[in-house]
């Protein structure tokens, strides 16, 4: 199973739909929420190359980008793929 990383903040309607979507298929995922800890900014900001948008998706380390980009991974059936590895 895949390593998945998701940065969210609490009250991010992105945030949850991105969770939802992971939780549908089943993926396990480590959350950074960067309300509850601002470190994890700091973090997010070096990984993603500087985005400050929420979420931030990561899957085996590499940038996926935000719900609309899970989404369209999804959309395109490359999901299930990115998920497996």
């Amino acid at each position: 199973m895949a390593k998945v990383e998701i940065y969210t903040r609490t009250t991010c309607p992105y945030c949850h739909a991105a969770k939802a979507l992971l939780e549908e298929k089943g993926a396990e995922y480590v959350e950074y929420n960067i309300d509850e800890d601002p470190a994890k900014r700091d973090e997010m900001l070096a990984r993603s190359e500087g985005r400050t948008t929420v979420p931030e998706i990561f899957i085996n380390d590499k940038l996926i980008g935000g719900n609309d980009n899970l989404q369209e991974l999804e959309a395109e059936g490359k999901l299930d793929g990115l998920l497996a590895e």
